[in-house]
């Protein structure tokens, strides 16, 4: 762990950081991202980060971290809806291939083809031959993308279920959060083991040599943030790529040029 890091947690008795220094300490991996980002486009890297986990886990905040600095042209989030009618009949993986990077491009899934071996098998959203065929299927396919060149990485992010339950209550009373409560998080609540079941299976299965799952404590936020971001740059080597240095033209002044009367435009009132 980043000796920083370790100095932060050491300040605080109840192991949260102050926010002063994960602001210090965020700040510095957005200067490392934005750098891997500059590889990946110069190496023409094909990257697939995927995000899953226990639901209220803290995924979301950490891919919003991981992209706020980054280009959307380059580093893109996928986050599916439910499948259509027409989808259900495909093949399972193939909606999700299209999304798949080209050449130059990162690929962060908010929740991924794993919703078949996780929310899909403890909602009875497929049955045992489908969830079957998955587990046997999907180590396979993983192994067929790895081989086409890309990049493909693995986060778990774990949470206790006093924390994910604080988390839900706090949703609920926040106006500004009340989106992130979905039917199934609910449900969530009263289906905790088996859906430690379905993760222990699914780990079982697709936590593989060549496609590793990386688990994430997200009980502290801040920590998670950290440790997860600080484990993406470590498990992708990249250099420094030199900027070509820009220099700013002087504005040529405007000769025979009238502009338009102010009042032929609609603003915004400025209220602030």
């Amino acid at each position: 762990m980043n000796n920083l890091i370790v100095s932060f947690m050491a300040d605080d008795k109840k192991g949260e950081l102050r926010n002063k220094d994960y602001l210090q300490e965020l700040e510095r991996l957005e200067l490392e991202l934005v750098k891997l980002q500059e590889w990946i486009k110069k190496e023409k890297l094909k990257v697939v980060v995927i995000f899953e986990g226990r639901d209220a886990a803290g995924k979301g905040g950490v891919i919003k971290r991981i992209t706020e600095c980054l280009n959307p042209r380059i580093c893109k989030v996928v986050a599916l809806g439910v499948p259509t009618e027409r989808e259900k009949t495909q093949w399972y993986f193939q909606r999700y291939v299209p999304h798949l990077p080209a050449a130059g491009e990162m690929v962060i899934f908010d929740r991924s083809w794993y919703n078949r071996a996780g929310v899909e098998r403890v909602m009875g959203f497929c049955n045992d031959e489908e969830y079957d065929e998955f587990m046997r299927t999907c180590p396979e396919f993983e192994r067929m993308l790895i081989r086409s060149g890309i990049l493909l990485i693995k986060y778990w992010f774990s949470v206790s279920d006093e924390v994910q339950e604080k988390r839900f209550q706090d949703r609920i009373d926040d106006p500004t959060k009340r989106w992130k409560l979905s039917p199934m998080d609910i449900a969530s609540i009263d289906k905790w083991v088996e859906y430690s079941k379905a993760k222990d299976n699914m780990l079982r299965y697709t936590d593989t040599k060549q496609s590793p799952w990386y688990v994430v404590n997200g009980d502290k936020k801040k920590q998670a943030r950290l440790n997860c971001i600080n484990h993406l740059l470590s498990v992708i080597p990249y250099g420094e790529v030199e900027y070509e240095k820009l220099t700013l033209p002087v504005r040529k002044e405007d000769v025979g040029y009238i502009r338009p009367p102010l009042s032929d435009q609609t603003f915004v009132p400025e209220l602030f």
